[in-house]
């Protein structure tokens, strides 16, 4: 005998799963009627649904980055989605924002703990099943990081692909959070490769001293000058790719490092994080 399935039920169903209606009609029907049961067949579509598209590439999405009221702590999340028209999907966003929140609030160790988070009872790692199961795409949080400091600062590239945190060496006024909008916006647009000379990593010297003896040799010039000239152009780089000797994009005629001591004597940046979707 087949159960007569009311619209209110349906909708109810709708209302706690977020599943499109014919397929909530659809389950609750097959459940004969039986509300927890229509949501486990439900989950258990989107599980079916998560497995099939288990290798499947996810190279849109999403990069959330916040910070705490007080400014002290600051999280980046990236969670990924295979098309662009789901990265700009309302839910998908929303989910996006719900995770960088817990992240914040709950303060995982690590991509694992964020994961196993919970947001209104169920675990970031079954919701994100859920989330599969309605929007028929592989979803998967691939970055969680996270900055602290007497100031971080965050900032979102407007197309949500690239994400800065800052954490300044200051605790927070109106001035120092300015200037560290200012220093994040740098960071997105020009991709430093390290804060200062000190903190780039030995094999990137050495890659760009062998370049520039190429560049030098190929022009011609005396092998006794080449050692000369490539340290010049290792200052030059320098200057162009490390955060506090880069010219400050709003007044080229001062350095980033300049830039924050003209804002408070002796402010600087600690440490940074810059994440770009799918790298």
């Amino acid at each position: 005998m087949s159960v007569n399935i009311s619209a209110q039920d349906v909708n109810k169903l709708r209302q706690v799963t977020g599943v499109g209606m014919m397929d909530c009609k659809k389950a609750l029907m097959e459940a004969n009627g039986d509300f927890e049961a229509a949501i486990d067949l439900l989950r258990k579509k989107g599980q079916k649904v998560s497995a099939s598209r288990a290798g499947r590439d996810a190279g849109e999405g999403v990069i959330v980055a916040i910070t705490s009221n007080d400014n002290k702590k600051g999280i980046a999340i990236e969670l990924n989605c295979e098309t662009d028209f789901v990265a700009k999907n309302d839910a998908f966003l929303g989910f996006a924002s719900q995770i960088a929140q817990a992240a914040l609030m709950h303060n995982p160790i690590d991509l694992d703990a964020l994961l196993a988070t919970a947001i209104d009872g169920k675990s970031i790692s079954d919701i994100t099943v859920e989330l599969i199961g309605k929007i028929g795409e592989k979803i998967e949080l691939s970055k969680y990081v996270v900055l602290e400091g007497e100031t971080v600062v965050s900032y979102i590239h407007g197309n949500k692909k690239i994400g800065v945190l800052v954490a300044l060496n200051m605790p927070s006024n109106e001035s120092i959070i300015e200037a560290g909008k200012d220093v994040t916006m740098q960071i997105a647009a020009l991709s430093p490769v390290a804060l200062d000379k000190a903190d780039v990593d030995a094999s990137t010297i050495q890659r760009e001293l062998e370049i520039a003896k190429e560049q030098i040799r190929a022009e011609g010039k005396p092998e006794d000058m080449v050692e000369k000239i490539a340290l010049g152009k290792l200052n030059k780089f320098y200057k162009d790719s490390t955060l506090l000797n880069q010219d400050f994009v709003k007044d080229s005629s001062i350095s980033v490092a300049k830039m924050l001591d003209n804002v408070e004597k002796g402010l600087t940046v600690n440490k940074f994080v810059r994440i770009t979707l799918g790298s």
